[in-house]
Protein backbone atom coordinates (compact mmCIF):
# COMPACT_ATOMS: atom_id res chain seq x y z
CA UNK A 1 0.00 0.00 0.00
CA UNK A 2 2.75 2.11 1.11
CA UNK A 3 4.62 1.69 -2.30
CA UNK A 4 1.18 2.73 -4.65
CA UNK A 5 0.68 5.36 -2.54
CA UNK A 6 4.67 6.62 -3.50
CA UNK A 7 3.96 5.87 -6.72
CA UNK A 8 0.68 7.89 -6.62
CA UNK A 9 1.96 10.74 -5.27
CA UNK A 10 5.21 10.89 -7.92
CA UNK A 11 2.81 10.55 -10.38
CA UNK A 12 0.75 13.74 -9.31
CA UNK A 13 3.78 15.31 -9.25
CA UNK A 14 5.26 14.61 -12.71
CA UNK A 15 2.00 15.51 -13.87
CA UNK A 16 2.08 19.35 -11.58
CA UNK A 17 5.50 20.17 -13.16
CA UNK A 18 4.51 21.39 -16.46
CA UNK A 19 2.08 23.82 -14.79
CA UNK A 20 4.39 24.74 -12.14
CA UNK A 21 7.21 25.86 -14.98
CA UNK A 22 4.08 27.27 -17.00
CA UNK A 23 3.23 29.65 -14.16
CA UNK A 24 7.15 30.20 -13.61
CA UNK A 25 7.58 31.20 -16.94
CA UNK A 26 4.33 33.81 -16.34
CA UNK A 27 6.17 35.15 -13.10
CA UNK A 28 9.52 35.52 -14.96
CA UNK A 29 7.66 37.99 -17.42
CA UNK A 30 6.47 39.83 -15.44
CA UNK A 31 9.75 41.22 -13.69
CA UNK A 32 11.30 41.20 -17.05
CA UNK A 33 8.90 43.87 -18.44
CA UNK A 34 8.99 45.73 -15.22
CA UNK A 35 12.45 45.80 -14.94
CA UNK A 36 13.27 46.45 -19.02
CA UNK A 37 10.57 49.25 -19.03
CA UNK A 38 12.27 50.50 -15.79
CA UNK A 39 16.01 50.57 -17.33
CA UNK A 40 15.09 51.71 -20.97
CA UNK A 41 12.66 54.85 -19.27
CA UNK A 42 15.64 55.64 -16.82
CA UNK A 43 18.13 58.42 -17.38
CA UNK A 44 20.52 58.41 -19.68
CA UNK A 45 18.88 55.21 -20.61
CA UNK A 46 21.20 52.08 -22.37
CA UNK A 47 20.16 51.70 -26.47
CA UNK A 48 17.98 48.35 -26.23
CA UNK A 49 19.65 46.80 -28.99
CA UNK A 50 23.57 46.91 -27.15
CA UNK A 51 20.81 45.95 -24.04
CA UNK A 52 19.78 42.82 -26.03
CA UNK A 53 23.55 42.37 -27.09
CA UNK A 54 24.79 42.40 -23.30
CA UNK A 55 21.68 40.02 -22.00
CA UNK A 56 22.49 37.27 -24.89
CA UNK A 57 26.15 37.35 -24.32
CA UNK A 58 25.17 36.97 -20.73
CA UNK A 59 22.85 34.39 -20.59
CA UNK A 60 25.08 32.19 -23.41
CA UNK A 61 28.08 32.09 -20.84
CA UNK A 62 26.26 30.90 -18.38
CA UNK A 63 24.07 28.30 -20.22
CA UNK A 64 27.47 27.04 -21.86
CA UNK A 65 29.38 26.58 -18.51
CA UNK A 66 26.10 24.78 -17.42
CA UNK A 67 25.91 22.33 -20.42
CA UNK A 68 29.42 21.72 -20.65
CA UNK A 69 29.23 20.90 -17.06
CA UNK A 70 26.38 18.71 -18.00
CA UNK A 71 28.06 16.80 -20.53
CA UNK A 72 31.09 15.81 -18.42
CA UNK A 73 29.34 15.16 -15.05
CA UNK A 74 27.62 12.35 -17.73
CA UNK A 75 30.39 11.21 -19.07
CA UNK A 76 31.74 10.35 -16.07
CA UNK A 77 28.92 8.56 -15.08
CA UNK A 78 29.23 4.78 -14.56
CA UNK A 79 25.64 4.26 -15.74
CA UNK A 80 25.60 6.75 -18.76
CA UNK A 81 22.08 7.53 -20.07
CA UNK A 82 21.08 7.88 -24.03
CA UNK A 83 21.53 11.55 -24.77
CA UNK A 84 21.95 14.00 -28.04
CA UNK A 85 24.75 13.24 -29.92
CA UNK A 86 28.03 14.77 -28.74
CA UNK A 87 29.01 16.88 -31.84
CA UNK A 88 26.76 18.95 -33.89
CA UNK A 89 26.75 18.27 -37.60
CA UNK A 90 26.98 21.43 -39.73
CA UNK A 91 22.97 21.15 -40.80
CA UNK A 92 22.38 21.26 -37.24
CA UNK A 93 24.55 24.23 -36.04
CA UNK A 94 22.78 26.42 -39.30
CA UNK A 95 19.56 25.26 -37.83
CA UNK A 96 20.71 26.59 -34.28
CA UNK A 97 21.73 29.79 -35.95
CA UNK A 98 18.41 30.03 -38.32
CA UNK A 99 16.27 29.30 -35.02
CA UNK A 100 18.43 32.27 -32.68
CA UNK A 101 17.83 34.70 -35.69
CA UNK A 102 14.41 34.31 -35.70
CA UNK A 103 13.58 33.88 -31.65
CA UNK A 104 16.60 36.03 -30.53
CA UNK A 105 17.94 38.28 -32.49
CA UNK A 106 14.51 39.77 -34.88
CA UNK A 107 12.10 39.05 -31.18
CA UNK A 108 14.01 40.52 -29.18
CA UNK A 109 15.17 43.59 -30.82
CA UNK A 110 12.25 44.54 -31.92
CA UNK A 111 10.25 43.37 -29.03
CA UNK A 112 12.35 45.68 -26.22
CA UNK A 113 12.46 48.79 -28.97
CA UNK A 114 8.76 48.26 -29.25
CA UNK A 115 8.51 48.03 -25.22
CA UNK A 116 10.74 51.73 -24.97
CA UNK A 117 7.59 53.03 -27.39
CA UNK A 118 4.67 51.72 -25.12
CA UNK A 119 4.10 50.52 -21.38
CA UNK A 120 4.81 47.10 -19.42
CA UNK A 121 1.17 46.76 -19.30
CA UNK A 122 1.05 46.48 -23.29
CA UNK A 123 4.00 44.76 -23.37
CA UNK A 124 2.16 41.87 -21.27
CA UNK A 125 -0.68 42.38 -23.19
CA UNK A 126 1.09 41.65 -26.63
CA UNK A 127 2.22 38.66 -25.24
CA UNK A 128 -0.80 36.75 -24.64
CA UNK A 129 -1.40 37.29 -28.58
CA UNK A 130 1.40 34.43 -28.68
CA UNK A 131 -1.29 31.07 -27.92
CA UNK A 132 -3.51 32.93 -31.65
CA UNK A 133 -0.20 32.79 -33.57
CA UNK A 134 1.17 29.79 -32.32
CA UNK A 135 -2.28 28.02 -32.54
CA UNK A 136 -2.42 29.09 -36.26
CA UNK A 137 1.48 28.34 -37.09
CA UNK A 138 1.01 24.40 -35.60
CA UNK A 139 -2.49 23.92 -37.44
CA UNK A 140 -0.43 25.07 -40.50
CA UNK A 141 2.46 22.42 -39.35
CA UNK A 142 0.69 19.53 -38.67
CA UNK A 143 1.09 19.49 -35.24
CA UNK A 144 -2.26 20.65 -34.03
CA UNK A 145 -5.24 20.32 -35.28
CA UNK A 146 -8.93 22.29 -34.92
CA UNK A 147 -11.31 19.16 -34.95
CA UNK A 148 -14.56 18.92 -36.82
CA UNK A 149 -16.23 22.70 -35.99
CA UNK A 150 -19.24 20.92 -34.63
CA UNK A 151 -17.71 19.65 -31.94
CA UNK A 152 -17.72 21.23 -28.52
CA UNK A 153 -13.75 20.83 -28.54
CA UNK A 154 -12.78 22.67 -31.64
CA UNK A 155 -15.78 25.25 -30.73
CA UNK A 156 -14.18 26.18 -27.06
CA UNK A 157 -10.87 26.66 -28.82
CA UNK A 158 -11.67 28.38 -31.91
CA UNK A 159 -13.98 30.74 -29.31
CA UNK A 160 -10.55 31.03 -27.02
CA UNK A 161 -8.62 32.19 -30.12
CA UNK A 162 -11.08 34.74 -30.85
CA UNK A 163 -11.24 36.28 -27.11
CA UNK A 164 -7.63 36.37 -26.64
CA UNK A 165 -7.41 38.13 -30.27
CA UNK A 166 -9.96 40.54 -28.95
CA UNK A 167 -8.31 40.96 -25.44
CA UNK A 168 -5.28 41.67 -26.70
CA UNK A 169 -6.75 44.92 -29.19
CA UNK A 170 -8.80 45.93 -26.37
CA UNK A 171 -6.12 46.55 -23.88
CA UNK A 172 -3.31 47.89 -26.56
CA UNK A 173 -5.74 50.28 -28.46
CA UNK A 174 -8.25 51.54 -25.59
CA UNK A 175 -6.97 52.81 -22.43
CA UNK A 176 -10.54 54.32 -20.61
CA UNK A 177 -10.77 56.02 -17.65
CA UNK A 178 -8.39 55.14 -14.69
CA UNK A 179 -10.25 52.44 -12.39
CA UNK A 180 -7.05 51.96 -10.17
CA UNK A 181 -4.90 54.52 -9.14
CA UNK A 182 -0.69 53.86 -8.12
CA UNK A 183 -0.43 51.81 -5.35
CA UNK A 184 2.03 53.66 -4.06
CA UNK A 185 2.81 57.41 -4.08
CA UNK A 186 6.58 56.66 -4.00
CA UNK A 187 7.27 54.02 -6.58
CA UNK A 188 10.43 51.70 -6.43
CA UNK A 189 11.74 52.61 -10.10
CA UNK A 190 10.67 56.08 -10.22
CA UNK A 191 12.27 57.92 -13.48
CA UNK A 192 11.15 61.34 -14.64
CA UNK A 193 10.34 61.00 -18.27
CA UNK A 194 11.60 63.31 -20.60
CA UNK A 195 10.01 65.39 -23.34
CA UNK A 196 10.49 62.78 -26.13
CA UNK A 197 9.49 59.95 -23.91
CA UNK A 198 6.10 61.91 -23.32
CA UNK A 199 5.79 62.10 -27.09
CA UNK A 200 6.76 58.76 -27.69
CA UNK A 201 3.68 57.17 -25.83
CA UNK A 202 1.29 58.54 -27.26
CA UNK A 203 -0.50 58.53 -30.92
CA UNK A 204 1.07 57.11 -33.56
CA UNK A 205 3.54 56.09 -32.04
CA UNK A 206 1.82 53.94 -29.40
CA UNK A 207 -0.16 52.51 -31.97
CA UNK A 208 2.88 51.70 -34.19
CA UNK A 209 4.80 50.51 -31.08
CA UNK A 210 1.91 48.00 -30.27
CA UNK A 211 1.43 46.40 -33.45
CA UNK A 212 5.27 45.71 -33.88
CA UNK A 213 5.39 43.95 -30.25
CA UNK A 214 2.25 41.94 -31.93
CA UNK A 215 4.81 41.08 -34.80
CA UNK A 216 7.57 40.62 -32.18
CA UNK A 217 5.44 38.00 -30.27
CA UNK A 218 4.81 36.35 -34.07
CA UNK A 219 7.92 35.21 -34.38
CA UNK A 220 8.55 34.41 -31.28
CA UNK A 221 5.34 32.12 -31.50
CA UNK A 222 7.25 30.54 -34.61
CA UNK A 223 10.01 29.75 -32.60
CA UNK A 224 8.64 28.18 -30.36
CA UNK A 225 6.76 25.66 -32.79
CA UNK A 226 10.13 25.22 -34.42
CA UNK A 227 11.48 23.93 -31.24
CA UNK A 228 9.41 20.59 -30.70
CA UNK A 229 10.81 18.75 -34.34
CA UNK A 230 14.92 20.97 -33.45
CA UNK A 231 14.68 18.75 -29.62
CA UNK A 232 13.65 15.48 -31.35
CA UNK A 233 16.77 15.87 -33.57
CA UNK A 234 18.93 17.34 -30.51
CA UNK A 235 17.25 16.24 -27.29
CA UNK A 236 19.92 18.26 -25.32
CA UNK A 237 17.82 21.17 -24.63
CA UNK A 238 20.84 22.63 -22.18
CA UNK A 239 23.00 22.52 -24.99
CA UNK A 240 20.74 23.44 -27.87
CA UNK A 241 19.20 26.72 -25.85
CA UNK A 242 22.82 27.93 -24.94
CA UNK A 243 23.91 27.47 -28.54
CA UNK A 244 21.02 29.71 -29.41
CA UNK A 245 22.38 32.15 -27.15
CA UNK A 246 25.89 32.27 -28.46
CA UNK A 247 24.57 32.69 -31.80
CA UNK A 248 22.12 35.56 -31.06
CA UNK A 249 24.66 37.44 -28.90
CA UNK A 250 27.38 37.40 -31.95
CA UNK A 251 24.00 38.28 -34.18
CA UNK A 252 22.46 40.91 -32.13
CA UNK A 253 26.71 42.50 -31.68
CA UNK A 254 26.44 42.81 -35.31
CA UNK A 255 23.23 44.85 -34.81
CA UNK A 256 24.76 46.95 -31.73
CA UNK A 257 27.30 47.99 -33.86
CA UNK A 258 25.53 49.37 -36.81
CA UNK A 259 23.19 50.89 -34.39
CA UNK A 260 25.25 52.68 -31.65
CA UNK A 261 28.76 53.17 -33.15
CA UNK A 262 30.15 55.10 -30.25
CA UNK A 263 31.64 53.10 -27.96
CA UNK A 264 31.67 55.18 -24.54
CA UNK A 265 27.93 54.58 -24.58
CA UNK A 266 28.30 50.78 -24.54
CA UNK A 267 29.67 51.20 -20.45
CA UNK A 268 27.33 49.91 -17.55
CA UNK A 269 27.25 51.05 -14.55
CA UNK A 270 25.67 49.59 -11.26
CA UNK A 271 22.51 50.87 -12.06
CA UNK A 272 18.80 49.44 -12.78
CA UNK A 273 20.38 49.06 -16.54
CA UNK A 274 22.67 46.34 -15.10
CA UNK A 275 20.20 45.34 -13.17
CA UNK A 276 17.52 44.37 -16.05
CA UNK A 277 20.66 42.89 -17.86
CA UNK A 278 21.26 40.31 -15.52
CA UNK A 279 17.67 39.34 -14.61
CA UNK A 280 16.96 39.51 -18.90
CA UNK A 281 20.16 37.17 -18.61
CA UNK A 282 20.11 34.94 -16.71
CA UNK A 283 16.05 34.50 -16.30
CA UNK A 284 14.38 36.12 -19.14
CA UNK A 285 16.38 34.42 -21.78
CA UNK A 286 18.26 31.62 -20.19
CA UNK A 287 15.32 29.92 -17.37
CA UNK A 288 13.01 31.60 -20.10
CA UNK A 289 13.68 29.72 -23.07
CA UNK A 290 14.65 26.81 -22.01
CA UNK A 291 11.69 25.99 -19.63
CA UNK A 292 9.61 27.11 -22.89
CA UNK A 293 10.98 24.83 -24.77
CA UNK A 294 11.01 21.90 -22.17
CA UNK A 295 7.01 22.98 -21.81
CA UNK A 296 6.36 23.10 -25.99
CA UNK A 297 8.23 19.19 -25.92
CA UNK A 298 6.26 17.72 -23.02
CA UNK A 299 2.92 18.98 -23.59
CA UNK A 300 3.14 20.83 -26.83
CA UNK A 301 3.79 24.27 -28.39
CA UNK A 302 0.27 25.47 -27.74
CA UNK A 303 0.44 24.63 -23.67
CA UNK A 304 3.79 26.90 -23.66
CA UNK A 305 1.77 29.86 -24.49
CA UNK A 306 -1.94 29.38 -23.04
CA UNK A 307 -1.21 30.81 -19.58
CA UNK A 308 0.31 34.11 -20.86
CA UNK A 309 -2.77 36.02 -19.51
CA UNK A 310 -1.52 35.25 -15.74
CA UNK A 311 1.54 37.16 -16.66
CA UNK A 312 -0.71 40.41 -17.63
CA UNK A 313 -2.38 39.84 -14.22
CA UNK A 314 0.60 39.87 -12.67
CA UNK A 315 2.02 43.13 -14.28
CA UNK A 316 -0.73 44.98 -13.73
CA UNK A 317 -0.20 45.15 -9.73
CA UNK A 318 3.59 45.13 -10.29
CA UNK A 319 4.11 47.90 -12.97
CA UNK A 320 1.61 49.85 -10.51
CA UNK A 321 3.58 49.33 -7.82
CA UNK A 322 6.95 49.51 -9.19
CA UNK A 323 6.33 51.85 -11.94
CA UNK A 324 3.48 54.01 -10.60
CA UNK A 325 1.52 53.31 -13.67
CA UNK A 326 -2.30 53.81 -13.19
CA UNK A 327 -4.86 50.38 -14.23
CA UNK A 328 -6.86 51.87 -16.88
CA UNK A 329 -10.47 50.33 -17.43
CA UNK A 330 -9.12 49.02 -21.16
CA UNK A 331 -6.50 46.71 -19.33
CA UNK A 332 -9.21 45.22 -16.66
CA UNK A 333 -12.06 44.38 -20.04
CA UNK A 334 -8.88 42.85 -21.97
CA UNK A 335 -7.55 40.87 -18.75
CA UNK A 336 -11.11 39.08 -18.51
CA UNK A 337 -11.04 38.81 -22.29
CA UNK A 338 -7.95 37.03 -22.30
CA UNK A 339 -8.56 34.74 -19.01
CA UNK A 340 -11.57 33.88 -20.76
CA UNK A 341 -9.69 32.92 -24.00
CA UNK A 342 -7.34 31.14 -21.45
CA UNK A 343 -9.82 28.62 -19.98
CA UNK A 344 -11.94 28.15 -23.15
CA UNK A 345 -8.92 26.70 -25.03
CA UNK A 346 -7.75 24.75 -22.18
CA UNK A 347 -11.44 23.21 -22.00
CA UNK A 348 -11.49 22.51 -25.45
CA UNK A 349 -7.92 20.52 -25.32
CA UNK A 350 -9.72 18.73 -22.71
CA UNK A 351 -12.59 17.94 -24.41
CA UNK A 352 -10.62 16.53 -27.23
CA UNK A 353 -8.76 14.49 -25.43
CA UNK A 354 -11.99 13.17 -23.59
CA UNK A 355 -13.20 12.56 -27.14
CA UNK A 356 -10.09 10.56 -28.13
CA UNK A 357 -10.92 8.76 -24.99
CA UNK A 358 -14.35 7.92 -25.57
CA UNK A 359 -13.24 6.48 -29.33
CA UNK A 360 -10.63 4.10 -27.92
CA UNK A 361 -12.89 2.54 -25.24
CA UNK A 362 -15.17 1.46 -27.12
CA UNK A 363 -12.98 -0.27 -30.05
CA UNK A 364 -11.38 -2.15 -26.61
CA UNK A 365 -14.31 -3.25 -25.26
CA UNK A 366 -15.17 -4.87 -29.00
CA UNK A 367 -12.12 -6.86 -29.10
CA UNK A 368 -12.37 -7.97 -25.44
CA UNK A 369 -15.85 -9.32 -25.45
CA UNK A 370 -14.47 -11.21 -29.13
CA UNK A 371 -11.69 -12.62 -27.08
CA UNK A 372 -14.09 -14.12 -24.56
CA UNK A 373 -16.79 -15.52 -27.33
CA UNK A 374 -13.91 -17.10 -29.05
CA UNK A 375 -12.83 -18.37 -25.48
CA UNK A 376 -16.72 -19.74 -24.80
CA UNK A 377 -16.83 -21.37 -28.17
CA UNK A 378 -13.35 -23.00 -27.14
CA UNK A 379 -14.63 -24.32 -23.53
CA UNK A 380 -17.71 -25.94 -25.36
CA UNK A 381 -15.97 -27.71 -28.33
CA UNK A 382 -13.36 -29.07 -25.46
CA UNK A 383 -16.62 -30.27 -23.55
CA UNK A 384 -17.52 -31.84 -26.40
Amino acid sequence: MEEDAGTMSKSRWKKAVPYAAAMAIQAIYTGMFVVSKAAFDATGAINTFVFIFYRLAAAAALLLLLALFSSWSKSRSPYPSPSSPATMSPRLLCKLFLCALLGNTFTLNVYNASLKQTSATVASAAINSMPVFTFLIAVLMGTEKVGKIRRRSAVGKLAGVALCAAGVLVVALYSGPSVVPPLTSHPVFFSRKLPHQVAASSGAVWIRGTFLLLLACATWSLWIVLQVPLLKEYPNKLMATAMQCLFGAMQSFVVAVVVERDFSKWKLDFDIGLLAILYSAFLGTGALMYLQAWCAEMKGPVFAVMWNPMALIFTIFCSSFFLGESVHLGSVLGGILLVGGLYSVLWGKSKEKENKMTSVAPEESQEGATIEHKDKEEELTSQV
